[in-house]
């Protein structure tokens, strides 16, 4: 008999924004989604369900996030359609001590959190899962051996020798939260395809997470092995430009198939709008009204869209006097937006003396002092315009709220900071 599942990843449960507004909704958006491939693995009557890590959007959720989590996985757990999962970086909690919120839901019986154990001399062991103890790193399910792997970090490359060498049984996928260079859109948590390449003989499956955009890695012969299906919503902004769904695959005569089954998330647009040569406030959003109703694109879809909106361009006036709150309410006369994100680019020309002076963006004094800083540091010499990337992309992470500091402490050690 065939052997199907669903392979799903970067759920990110219990995401919203901090702004008011639309913030229940769009909490309510990743359970939705979540929801309708749970529906979608019941009427397939799959044999399993894998979760290739960040069922959670943060390692500390609120109760509500996990008795919801609750409800929608009950229709998986009352139809016998065991749910296989591993934690990906998102989901750590950094005290070791305390119970996960995955280890909860793994002792309660709607996940089996896979989790291998490591030997005194630091190789793995995959213990079979203990359903009593909801814990283990191995489980077989009609003769499929499903090993699991979370979140390692930027040093994942180095295990793959030693997770292969820990495996001796034959029909294998492992379930691993990590991304492949250049083909997973995320900078840290990634390994080379070759030091990737591995894992296509011990096993004939690799189901990824971490990235949120679909794709597929092959054998330099062009065989298929690994699969990252991204996350079935729009988590980021840049995101809109990804098809986003799950994997159903299909295990037939020792052969695995795949269908990408597509979701429909909320829509999501990133607008850039050019103001260049408005010279007052009123001009300035009559003109960006107007180019907001060019820019979108004629959508059937009836529920509000998530909008980035960046504004370019040399303008007569303050950039500070198109607050967020007044491009707002001229978007709601066009699009009625769930939420907006504003990235102003805009630089002020003031007249003078005959001339025209452009002063410099607010992006612009940031990098400058930024540098200024960096370059007073004889050891910092020759990489100002490296580390004042990196000191911005971290700082943008922090504003968001989205990253963990062991996160962040992986993406200094990758950008060659020193790090304390």
């Amino acid at each position: 008999m065939p052997v199907r599942f669903i392979h799903t990843s970067d759920i990110h449960l219990g995401k919203t924004y901090r702004a008011p507004g639309g913030d229940a909704l769009r909490y309510q958006d990743f359970f939705s989604t979540f929801a309708e491939i749970v529906a979608d693995a019941l009427a397939q009557r799959v044999d399993f369900f894998l979760i290739g890590g960040d069922l959670f959007h943060t390692g500390q959720i609120l109760p509500k996030t996990f008795a919801k989590t609750i409800e929608t996985l009950q229709p998986l757990k009352d139809a016998g359609i065991p749910c296989l999962a591993v934690e990906g970086n998102h989901d750590w909690i950094h005290r070791r001590d305390s119970v996960s919120w995955m280890e909860a839901l793994s002792q309660l019986g709607y996940i089996s959190l896979l989790r291998p154990g490591r030997t005194p001399e630091g190789d793995y062991r995959f213990e079979p899962f203990d359903r009593e103890l909801g814990a283990g790193g191995h489980i077989e399910i009609n003769g499929v051996n499903v090993y699991g792997l979370g979140y390692i970090g930027s040093q994942a490359g180095n295990h793959v020798q030693r997770i292969c060498q820990a495996v001796t049984t034959e029909l294998n996928i492992l379930l691993f939260h990590v991304g492949v260079w250049s083909y997973s859109p995320v900078e840290i948590g990634n390994i080379r395809p070759d030091e990737a390449l591995p894992l296509a003989e011990c096993f004939d499956y690799v189901a990824l997470g971490h990235g949120h955009k679909p794709y597929i890695v092959e054998t330099p012969e062009g065989r298929p092995y690994a699969f990252n299906p991204g996350s079935p919503d729009c988590v980021n902004f840049g995101e809109e430009r990804y098809d986003k769904g799950y994997y159903l695959v299909t295990l037939e005569q020792g052969r695995f198939s795949h269908e990408f089954r597509r979701t429909s998330p909320r829509p999501m647009h990133v607008v850039t709008v050019d103001l260049d040569g408005a010279g007052n406030a009123v001009e300035a959003l009559e003109r960006f009204a107007c180019r907001i109703r060019e820019k979108l694109p004629e959508n059937a879809d009836r529920r509000s869209p998530l909008i980035e909106v960046r504004l370019i361009g040399k303008v007569g006036f303050h950039p500070f006097e198109l607050s967020r709150e007044r491009l707002r309410l001229a978007l709601v006369e066009c699009c009625q937006p769930l939420h907006l994100e504003l990235k102003n680019h805009l630089s002020q020309v003031a007249g003078g003396g005959g001339e025209e002076k452009v002063k410099k963006s607010l992006a612009e004094i940031e990098r400058d002092v930024l540098g200024e800083l960096i370059q007073g540091h004889s050891e910092y010499q020759g990489r100002e315009e490296e580390l004042v990337r990196l000191s911005l992309a971290i700082r943008d992470l922090v504003l968001k709220g989205d990253v963990e500091g062991e996160e962040l402490l992986e993406l200094l050690s990758a950008g060659g900071a020193p790090c304390a």
